[in-house]
Parts: structure tokens; C-alpha cells; sequence
């Protein structure tokens, strides 16, 4: 161990650890969850230490041999070669002033390690003057959460929730052909194709990508430069745009940008709150999707079995060759994560009190977990299950054969009442209704048939006209 001070007084850190004083006394207050921040604003958090340097030193706060050390050792933070250090549990001070800070002291360690120094000298680097000079935790903060939110939503759930909504626009395609009853109230109802129930998801996940990209131009809108409070004491003119012109290169964002208002950016999250509706709007999609898909594959002999779903894994320890609809499970499990997350999210951003909201940390974890479920749940969901499925037409075939509801093709010609006095009978005596109309004579064989045309019935209009 080795013996540092911070403006408390004394703290025992561990000899070989590149954080401080500051983080040693958060590990001891915070030993909640276990749970650190996300890799994602680790690395945003390095970026923006990376870019500080850089402007610092062409302001003459940093000489060159100093802003070179603090921008190698930033690099390393941001690439992930010093996540062992980053100990600060996600449940923290609200602000995530523990996590900047031991952002800080990381930096300035192996800064003066590679100038010769010794870690825990805070020299010829020290961790508030130098590393986090012209910045406050308030802006930084919510900036690295901002930015690491804008990267996992463009980089990876966009790009799973294009690959899930092309898997079932595919299967739209596919099963365009493919008749068979629809239902409501989870009753027979009249016929749809296969092809039509798809693409209804293959569109909800179009709308949930249009969702998400709706609510990133609010996530690019960055606190960087309020400072403590929003006014920007301490930050030195030109700071901030240098600062976003390094992190929109170096990241390939161009939408990041300052904040029109910093007391709207620092005081209220309303751009995660944004980010993660989108996402429980997502989850309730995926839902209803992965429900329809695991109720049509029902069976495989006493269900619906419209659908035959990919066979992944054994399903029972004690029913030999049962097979479950495992990867449809697993899409729920995670949507349900979601719109927990999502709570948590929204309570966080209701409670940003005056200058500045203190619920920070939750809900960058919620949001970046959110992200992160569906992206990784959407491209298993296209990869495992929706690529795979096959539609069982004749089965199709046969329940469509049997669906009562058909007769309602029939009520323009012979009306409602008498509609329903042969569909009534076809069920009571257990027969086809084709076979029961014919039978009472209303039409001509021919007129039944044109009228009961089921395939005509998923088009629209009237039948015959």
C-alpha cells in the first residue's frame, strides 16, 4: 500500500494502482452492486481527456513533454488497457464525479510514470490542475455518457435492428403465398397470408429504427463546457469547440455538438430519457414479434404449428426430444430487462434538481445496457430463429379450410343473419363450412367457391365484384 492525501486527509491506496486518493475513498463509500461504469463511457471519458490535453497545451496550461503524457495515458484509458483500475461501483455520487475523477487519477499516474515519476506523486501531473484543467465532473461527466450512448445506438443496435427487420422482410417475401387464418382476441378470424404478418413486423422494426434515429440528435447535444453549474467558469474561450472538433474526429460523429442551452444540458437528462423510450418502444415491438412467432410454431402436433422454428437446443431434461422455442424467449427476457431499465431511466431524468440532475451514473447503465440487450438480442433473433423459420402450409392450408370466419365473404351476398346461421350449424355438426353453404342451396357451387376464395380474402374489397 501506499499513502496518499486528498483534501479529506490521508487514504491507503493499493502500491501498484494507478488511481488515488479520491477513488480509494469512493470504492470504501459506494460497495453497492459491484457493477462499474460501462466500457463505453470509460472510453468516451479518454477521448475527452485526450481532446483537453490537446487544446490545454496550445493555451499554455500544459508544456509539451506534460500534454503528451496525459494524451498517450488517455489513449490507454480510452482503448481499455487500464479498465482494472476504473473500481468505482455505477452506483455512486450522481453526478459521477467519482468515476471523472478516477479518470483523472488514472491519467495523471501513468502520465508520471512514463515522464519517470512515481505513481501517487501527482507530479509533475497532477490529476485536477493538469488532467482535468478547464472542466468540472458536471459536464464531463453527462458528455462521456452522451457520447458513449450516440456510439452503441449508431454502431451497434442500429446496424442488429437493420438485420432483424431484413430477416423478416425476407420471410415477408417469402411467405407472400402462404394463406392461412387470422385472428383476433386470439379467436379465428378471416384469413391473412403469412407473408402479410411479417411484414406488419418487418414495419414495426423499420418505426423502431426511426425512433431511435429520431432521439439521436438530443443524445449528440453535449453539457461539454457548462462546467460546475452551465455558465462555464473556468473553461477558456474556444475550449469547448476545440474539444467537440477532436471528439467528431476522432470518433466519426459529426452530429456532436455543444449544448444550445448548458442549463437545460446540465440540470435535465431529457435526451437519455429520449434514447431509452425509444428503446422500450423497441422491446415492446420485439415482444409482440417474438410472442407471434413462438404462438404460430406452437405444437408440433397440437398447436397452431403455422411456423416451424429452428430446432437450437434440447428443451426438456425429462421429455425426450421436446424441442423449445428458446431464442424467442431469450428476445422477451430482454425486453422485459428494457422496460425495467427504462423505469429507472425515467425516474432518473425526472429528478434533475436546479443546476444539475444526480442520477447520472443509473442511467447511463440502464441506457448502455438497453442498447447493448437489443442490439446483441436482434441480430440473434434474425441470426438463430427468423433466417431459419419455415412456414407449414399445409398446415396453413388446412386450419384455413376450417376457419368460420371465412363466412364473412359470404354476408354482402346473403347478409349477416343468415351468415351466421350457416356458420353456426358448420360448428355444430363439426363440418367445412363450404360444404355446409353449398348444401343450403343460397348459391350457385360456383358463387360459394368465387365467394369462399380464400387467398381473394387476404386482398380486400368485396369478392366477386
Amino acid at each position: 500500500m501506499r499513502t496518499e492525501r486528498d483534501s479529506m486527509g490521508e487514504m491507503q491506496v493499493p502500491a501498484g494502482a494507478y488511481y488515488g486518493a479520491q477513488t480509494q475513498r469512493a470504492v470504501q463509500n459506494f460497495p453497492i452492486s459491484g457493477q462499474r461504469i460501462p466500457r463505453r463511457v470509460i472510453q468516451a471519458l479518454g477521448l475527452i481527456k485526450h481532446a483537453a490535453a490537446t487544446f490545454n497545451e496550445g493555451a499554455g496550461v500544459l508544456d509539451a513533454d506534460r500534454a503528451g503524457a496525459v494524451r498517450r495515458a488517455a489513449d490507454e484509458v480510452a482503448s481499455g488497457q487500464h479498465d482494472a483500475d476504473f473500481v468505482v461501483d455505477v452506483f455512486q455520487t450522481g453526478s459521477g464525479t467519482s468515476s471523472n475523477m478516477n479518470t483523472n487519477e488514472v491519467i495523471a499516474n501513468r502520465a508520471n510514470e512514463l515522464l519517470g515519476g512515481q505513481l501517487g506523486a501527482n507530479d509533475p501531473v497532477h490529476p485536477n490542475d493538469h488532467v482535468n484543467a478547464g472542466q468540472s465532473s458536471n459536464d464531463v461527466f453527462p458528455t462521456a455518457v452522451h457520447v458513449a450512448a450516440y456510439l452503441a445506438s449508431t454502431e451497434e443496435l442500429l446496424p442488429a435492428l437493420r438485420t432483424l427487420e431484413s430477416s423478416l422482410a425476407g420471410k415477408a417475401r417469402a411467405f407472400a403465398d402462404v394463406v392461412k387464418p387470422g385472428r383476433t382476441h386470439l379467436m379465428d378470424a378471416t384469413p391473412v397470408t403469412l407473408g402479410q404478418e411479417f411484414g406488419g413486423y418487418a414495419r414495426q422494426l423499420a418505426l423502431g429504427i426511426e425512433r431511435v434515429e429520431a432521439a439521436l440528435p438530443r443524445v449528440a447535444e453535449l453539457p461539454l463546457g457548462g462546467t460546475a453549474v452551465g455558465t462555464g467558469l473556468n473553461a477558456p474561450a474556444g475550449m469547448t469547440e476545440a474539444m467537440l472538433s477532436e471528439l467528431r474526429e476522432r470518433t466519426g460523429a459529426d452530429a456532436l455538438r455543444e449544448a444550445s442551452d448548458h442549463f437545460e444540458a446540465q440540470g435535465a437528462r431529457d435526451g437519455l430519457v429520449e434514447l431509452s423510450g425509444a428503446c422500450k418502444t423497441v422491446a415492446v415491438s420485439l415482444t409482440k414479434i417474438a410472442n407471434d412467432v413462438r404462438l404460430l410454431g406452437s405444437g408440433p402436433r397440437t398447436g397452431i404449428a403455422e411456423l416451424q422454428l429452428p430446432a437450437v437446443q434440447p428443451g426438456s431434461s425429462i421429455m425426450p426430444a421436446k424441442v423449445n422455442p428458446v431464442i424467442p424467449e431469450s428476445v422477451t427476457q430482454v425486453c422485459a430487462q428494457v422496460i425495467g431499465n427504462d423505469t429507472a431511466a425515467t425516474v432518473g431524468g425526472m429528478n434533475g434538481h436546479l443546476e444539475l440532475n444526480v442520477y447520472i451514473p443509473v442511467m447511463a447503465r440502464n441506457v448502455l445496457e438497453s442498447v447493448h440487450l437489443l442490439a446483441t438480442s436482434a441480430e440473434n433473433f434474425a441470426r438463430q430463429c427468423i433466417d431459419g423459420v419455415e412456414a407449414n402450409e399445409a398446415r396453413a392450408t388446412e386450419l384455413v379450410e376450417k376457419d368460420l370466419a371465412i363466412v364473412t365473404a359470404l354476408v354482402p351476398a346473403i347478409g349477416y343473419d343468415k351468415s351466421a346461421e350457416l356458420s353456426k350449424r358448420a360448428l355444430e355438426q363439426d363440418r367445412p363450412l363450404r360444404e355446409v353453404v353449398k348444401e343450403a342451396g343460397v348459391l350457385s357451387d360456383e358463387e360459394v367457391d368465387r365467394a369462399l376464395d380464400t387467398k381473394a380474402m387476404t386482398e380486400g374489397g368485396v369478392i366477386g365484384e
